[in-house]
């Protein structure tokens, strides 16, 4: 069927409401953000269109497009001729509130594909003069337009807190920064001071702390009722001795700046109660409690971390699982978003599995100093609730010992661990990338050679450890044979330009599910019709930001944080790197919030998702974020030349 004609029966020049036509703005994005005047200018330049069932709205023949368009009822479908039969095939599907043909008008071109309506429909649509307007005046619109809809991330995550559990009040959340809640004028004392006029002046002043500064302000120490209590019932010292000798020394400092949801994660981590807050020189301006933070978030979660850390019992760790996923309910609730609720997940599970380790060297200390470490997604610091063991151990052989032999009485031990781990929820890795197998329990030197064969060896098996092995953390024991490790291990992979190649190449093999016409690419290995949202949404994020972050000197693990520093060496476009963010906390937010649906049905957790169960939001957006993947990668392929 012909393109319809702009007569005046199919099109009305002058919209009857142009309040009418802002109001249906305001409700779709870019428009949501944009000036009342922008909008106005939008609705004063607005033609509505009609075009019945079939009707051609845009086609590839008719040279370069002329008008911007947004959906107003109806659908709009894309077609193009298949190449296997010559049959015509629908590419996408364009819906109300939905804009078109973007590319094709900022690159000054035909579109690609033959737009067609699907039912009778009617499109609101501006001249491209009046488009040009809008982009050079407008800047929610321009960044909209040239980067797509990454910009509707933060309404999904909206929605994904709305409808957890109840939002918090009084415009308090975790991203609150320190300086709003911190207590002004600490109190404060010299070395020097006996304890028992400290204490009479933390009696005096109502505090349960005092912090013991030099003579320029800086913090050197912290004293708490809790210490008093220790200091009393175990008699370690008389009251007359100068609190320097019982303080506990270099107490947890953070600047005005930093955020609740940070100290909130030094104490769950920690199992302290009280941070320091200073300014950039480092001079005590502030305090904030574990108290403080608790009426800030409603949430209990550094009660839960010292509830964790502190259980005598391996069925305690076991039943206070399911109160991780109720945190993580509550957290998203909060204000926490994807990146920080995995970072909760992990803290948790960290200080999960140091009560484990600690709880059996109580029972069989092997006598080997040695470091837990973790791998993959934990040492990420992206753990959700669906997760498996990827950890191992780094050694230090004891004088008169070999290797061997210090390896020999390891590894009962690191059995015993995993098992009780996977009592704990931590199920037992299919792969054994375990610290319980022979050939991840090694010493500094061992693994040091391990790697210089990964390096050297660029294997297609050793291409999928890089995976695993690059993402490497310490979560237990001394962390300086692993830093010393790491230092060696990155100086190599920056001076071997091959290698890196390789893993750019072996990044991009894992593809976003998205087809050439941004219709899904559902997962071969899944049931019908889903996706797999960690291999196929967050795997491609995850190991192109690793590529870039080991070839240019980042040494974080977690991706969001390595896109920060990738940004700020200028390796990234700080807007690129931020439209990469939010599509991969995007994904991730979805991820989890399919797994607290799972857990609320008491089903099995998996990754798996089926498209068509989202709202079209959702839909459009997860389409938008598998977009954005693709982008970052052929950064890659252009990085290097793949």
């Amino acid at each position: 069927m012909a393109a319809s004609s702009p007569a005046t029966s199919r099109d009305n020049p002058r919209p009857q409401n142009t309040r009418a036509i802002m109001a249906f703005l305001r409700e779709h994005a870019p428009f949501t953000s944009m000036d009342e005047n922008h909008l106005a200018h939008f609705a004063e330049h607005a033609s509505l269109r009609f075009y019945a069932d079939g009707d051609v709205v845009l086609s590839p023949d008719e040279g370069p497009v002329t008008r911007f368009h947004i959906v107003k009822q109806g659908r709009i479908v894309g077609e193009r001729g298949s190449l296997k039969d010559g049959e015509t095939e629908t590419t996408f599907e364009i819906s109300v509130g939905e804009c078109f043909p973007l590319a094709a008008l900022i690159g000054e071109r035909p579109t690609h594909t033959l737009h067609r309506a699907a039912g009778d429909t009617f499109c609101l649509s501006i001249e491209n003069d009046a488009f040009i307007t809008l982009l050079s005046e407008s800047e929610a619109f321009r960044d909209f337009c040239i980067r797509g809809v990454s910009s509707l991330l933060d309404q999904v995550n909206q929605n994904i807190q709305s409808n957890a559990m109840v939002s918090m009040g009084g415009g308090s959340s975790l991203d609150t920064p320190l300086e709003r809640y911190a207590i002004r004028n600490p109190i404060v004392c010299s070395p020097d001071l006996p304890v028992r006029k400290a204490v009479a002046r933390m009696h005096e002043n109502s505090v349960g702390s005092i912090v013991i500064t030099n003579d320029t302000r800086h913090p050197k120490g912290i004293f708490t009722l809790r210490d008093l209590r220790t200091l009393v019932a175990e008699e370690r010292a008389p009251l007359d001795t100068p609190i320097g000798q019982v303080m506990t020394p270099d107490p947890c400092c953070l600047t005005a700046e930093a955020d609740a949801f940070e100290a909130a994660m030094k104490m769950a981590e920690f199992h302290f109660s009280h941070v320091c807050v200073v300014d950039d020189d480092g001079r005590l301006i502030g305090m904030v409690s574990e108290r403080d933070l608790f009426a800030l978030q409603r949430v209990d979660l550094v009660n839960l971390a010292r509830t964790i850390g502190t259980a005598n019992h391996l069925r305690t760790l076991v039943s206070l699982r399911t109160d991780v996923s109720r945190l993580v309910d509550a957290m998203l609730a909060h204000g926490a978003d994807s990146g920080q609720v995995v970072k909760i997940i992990t803290t948790l599970n960290d200080v999960t599995v140091r009560r484990v380790l600690e709880l059996n060297l109580m029972k069989n200390d092997p006598g080997v100093p040695f470091t837990w470490l973790t791998f993959g997604s934990e040492g990420r610091q992206e753990q959700t609730l669906l997760t498996d063991q990827d950890n191992g151990i780094l050694f230090v052989t004891p004088d008169g010992m070999s290797e061997d032999q210090a390896r020999e009485k390891l590894l009962p031990f690191a059995e015993t661990v995993t098992k009780e781990l996977a009592e704990c929820g931590f199920t037992l890795c299919k792969g054994n990338i375990m610290a319980s197998n022979p050939k991840l329990c090694l010493s500094g030197d061992e693994w040091d050679e391990w790697f210089l064969r990964f390096i050297d060896a660029s294997t297609p098996q050793n291409l999928v450890y890089s995976s695993i092995f690059l993402d490497m953390r310490a979560v237990f024991g001394d962390r300086a044979p692993l830093d010393k490790l790491l230092d060696k291990v990155l100086t190599r992979i920056r001076k071997n330009d091959l290698f890196q190649k390789m893993l750019a190449g072996n990044a991009v093999q894992r593809k976003p599910p998205l087809t050439m016409f941004r219709n899904f690419r559902y997962a071969p290995d899944g049931d019908r019709k889903s996706l797999d949202l960690k291999r196929q949404g967050l795997a491609p994020f995850v190991e192109a930001a690793r590529v870039f972050a080991l070839a240019n000197g980042v040494a974080q693990a977690n991706t969001l944080e390595r896109m920060d520093q990738l940004a700020k060496k200028g390796v990234f476009d700080p807007k690129d790197a931020n439209a990469w963010k939010e599509a991969y906390s995007l994904i991730q937010a979805i991820r989890m919030r399919s797994h607290q649906e799972l857990l609320n049905r008491n089903e099995p957790l998996s990754n798996y998702i089926n498209p068509d169960d989202l709202n079209p939001l959702d839909r459009r957006i997860l389409r938008e974020s598998f977009r954005q993947a693709q982008r970052l990668q052929q950064k890659l392929e252009v990085t290097y030349q793949l």
